[in-house]
């Protein structure tokens, strides 16, 4: 709303497509067909040439599809949580299928980490700090403004 700009989640989308929440749609046709139907909402969104805010689902980025048109179309913006809250996020939430199952959620957070960082880590903009929408969205406009991305 500060900026003025749509917003638009693509897990969100995927599961408006598909007419199925994301869990039933890994458990009924498995990850490989989601990463199919993500990859193609997704390139459709952003062949669009409309100014949104997307937010995309962790998997997202990992896509070299994706990631390379990302990176050539739009200001990626990677918001870097400390472990601590990624944890508390993840172990009381019932729509990640990755985690679903997962007898010791720290280690495999460790472990999903370790293999996105290093890919989340080409975004344009890093913020590493935690706190409220409000503040996150102000450190988000300030770089924006800083590094003369976004006027």
């Amino acid at each position: 709303k500060k900026l003025n700009l749509g917003f638009i989640d693509t897990d969100s989308e995927i599961e408006k497509k598909c007419k199925k929440k994301i869990p039933e749609i890994f458990k009924t046709h498995g990850e490989k067909y989601f990463r199919k139907k993500e990859e193609k909402i997704i390139l459709n969104i952003l062949s669009n040439n409309k100014s949104n805010i997307l937010a995309l689902g962790g998997g997202s980025f990992l896509n070299k599809k994706i990631q390379r048109e990302i990176l050539k179309k739009t200001i990626s913006i990677w918001l870097k949580p400390s472990f601590n809250i990624i944890y508390k996020r993840c172990k009381n939430s019932y729509n990640r299928p990755l985690l679903k199952n997962n007898n010791n959620l720290k280690i495999t957070l460790k472990e999903i980490i370790k293999d996105r960082y290093p890919v989340y880590s080409k975004a344009n903009i890093k913020i590493e700090k935690n706190g409220k929408p409000i503040e996150l969205c102000n450190t988000i406009i300030k770089k924006l403004n800083k590094e003369n991305l976004f006027r």
